[in-house]
């Protein structure tokens, strides 16, 4: 068993037919990504235009500091349950069937979305946000489960091709998504994201004797008594929620907020409470452990990039929206096609990128991981700083130009592709053996605390419309960066020889 095991788990990198010159598996775990994020960035493109819109206008009528605070959680939510998604990868299910199970509810969560209802959008939320967290630590998992070697030379190059995938989906879906939810009907466009998951699950599907069998397998199954613990754990939890959310609905207490503060703090915590338990973890060797102590320095670099990044569906929708002038060349265009600017930029660069990164590696002068992370966040610094100067522009009843969130968008894209990919392909390579789909699940959590931190903001009222909003991000993720380079040749050796 375990002979055939290892036969079937290497067999990808080394079969006749491939996919641009690596395991024709990626064919298959690529178009499951981009249909799901498709359906993700589509359903995103309207969620807070939808929040905020009036009820004349078929919206939900919130204020934006709600509609804003609710798209903030929502995202963090989405990248938290990632961690226990990696965790039933790791220790039930396996990260093939983790990742089949979550594309059905992410499918019932858009279509639930697409009922005319406000009790059911909310539902929905929760569904794509659960189903997400289960499907997003084990898809990437899966990729490097095509390339059994670790410092395989291909291996960068899958998760740069697997990167592509999110772009394409993601570029597409404000063109389509946005335009239908925006001028013909909210719910036909939330339904029309159901439908992308729905191929994107097809396409998962069709793909599964092409994946690693090391996909297939739990890695470090649960007994049967651990099994009844946790459920018995995880009910009790559910009730005590149950019995409270209730108690102060019938009290006439209940408000949106009491779900967005709990999942806030949650979002905070959480990721240093994981941290903090894996470095404490006396099983890891003393090579993971110092692994561990080096990617704390990725996940705080990362946390602060994604908590300005992610607000492409907030704050600058909302600019967007609202103080942006939406035609271009005499062409009038919806105000979400925006959110097809940074994937656009992403398919266009990223080919250069990893031509780039690859002709400095000839010539011994690529950067490293390092000073790439602290290249990244310097550049969403930099964009925020642009943003200063375009909500600067937009004072009284002044509309912009769309050239400003251009730009913005293009120095965010450069940013990303010097931080984005590299995170993914080195969580991988940083991962202890026992945290290996749960690692993903830790990458992800940078972007819930990211957001996290930024949904207390809007919480607690700041302005996410004046100067000073983008000018504070600004200066704290230029000093990051600069604090990162500074620090780089202290941190290298932790990584133990991952390069």
């Amino acid at each position: 068993m375990a002979s055939s095991l290892t036969k079937e788990a290497t067999a990808p990198g080394a079969g006749e037919k491939t996919f641009l010159g690596h395991p024709r598996g990626l064919a298959f775990l690529f178009l499951t990504e981009m249909w799901e994020r498709y359906s993700f960035y589509g359903m995103r493109a309207l969620l807070v235009l939808y929040l905020s819109a009036g009820v004349i206008d078929g919206g939900l009528g919130l204020n934006i500091a709600t509609a804003t605070a609710i798209y903030s959680v929502y995202n963090a939510l989405v990248y938290l349950l990632a961690l226990p998604g990696g965790w039933l990868g790791d220790r039930i299910w396996g990260p093939r069937k983790t990742t089949a199970v979550g594309a059905v509810i992410i499918m019932l969560g858009h279509f639930t979305l697409a009922l005319p209802w406000a009790g059911s959008f909310y539902l929905g939320l929760g569904l794509i946000a659960a189903g997400s967290g289960l499907l997003k630590a084990n898809i990437s998992t899966m990729v490097g489960h095509l390339y059994p070697e670790k410092n395989d030379p291909r291996r960068d190059g899958g998760f740069s091709i697997f990167y592509i995938a999110i772009n394409v989906g993601a570029f597409f879906a404000p063109l389509t998504i946005g335009t239908v939810g925006q001028t013909v009907n909210w719910h036909l466009g939330f339904a029309m994201a159901g439908v992308g998951m729905a191929l994107g699950l097809v396409c998962f599907l069709f793909g599964f004797r092409y994946l690693s069998g090391e996909s297939n397998v739990v890695p470090a199954p649960m007994s049967d008594d651990e099994k009844r613990a946790i459920w018995k754990k995880s009910a009790i939890w559910a009730a005590i929620a149950v019995v409270f959310y209730a108690a102060a609905g019938a009290g006439g207490l209940l408000t949106v907020n009491w779900l967005l503060w709990p999942l806030t703090i949650l979002g905070l915590v959480l990721p240093v409470w994981y941290l903090v338990k894996m470095k404490r973890d006396r099983e890891l060797s003393d090579t993971e452990q110092s692994r561990v102590s080096a990617y704390i320095w990725f996940f705080v670099v990362a946390a602060v990039f994604w908590g300005i990044y992610d607000q492409t569906g907030s704050t600058l929708t909302l600019f967007a929206q609202n103080d942006t002038t939406n035609t271009l060349f005499g062409f009038d265009f919806p105000s979400s096609w925006f959110q097809s600017l940074n994937p656009l930029y992403v398919m266009a660069l990223a080919p250069v990128a990893a031509w780039l990164w690859l002709w400095l590696n000839k010539r011994g002068k690529e950067p490293s991981t390092l000073t790439k992370f602290a290249n990244g966040v310097f550049l969403i610094g930099i964009s925020f700083f642009v943003m200063m100067l375009a909500q600067a522009a937009a004072s009284g009843d002044a509309k912009v130009t769309p050239l400003w969130l251009c730009s913005v968008y293009l120095i965010q894209t450069i940013g990303e592709l010097t931080l984005s990919p590299v995170g993914l392909s080195l969580t991988t390579k940083l991962a202890p053996e026992k945290y290996g789909s749960q690692m993903m699940g830790v990458w992800f959590l940078a972007v819930t605390a990211g957001d996290s931190v930024i949904a207390l903001l809007q919480l607690i009222g700041a302005p996410t419309d004046t100067e000073w909003w983008f000018a504070s991000q600004g200066a704290l993720a230029v000093l990051a960066g600069v604090a990162v380079f500074m620090f780089r040749k202290k941190v290298k050796p932790l990584m133990a020889g991952v390069h």
